[in-house]
């Protein structure tokens, strides 16, 4: 059971670094029409996009993909706790 877990916990950790680096790709010109940038985009876009509904902060800077991530911590933590409170 703690493999499966471990598992758990290591996917969610490399969306999370998905989010990131997708996220700082939007800060290059151009990066995120690269064929790394449209693979990032088909993987994080569709979690991304449950969060777009919060309006950015003064109209530029979105906080969307701070959510994200946060979200996807306290699930993961959640997951991990409910399992080993079952087994």
């Amino acid at each position: 059971m703690l493999l499966i877990l471990d598992w758990i916990i290591r996917i969610a950790r490399y969306y999370e670094y998905a989010i990131i680096i997708y996220v700082l790709m939007s800060w290059f010109p151009g990066a995120q029409q690269s064929q790394l940038g449209r693979l990032l985009s088909r993987i994080v876009m569709p979690y991304l996009n449950l969060f777009k509904v919060i309006p950015p902060i003064a109209g530029i800077i979105d906080i969307s993909p701070i959510v994200a991530i946060l979200a996807l911590n306290f699930a993961t933590s959640g997951l991990a706790h409910l399992l080993m409170l079952i087994f």
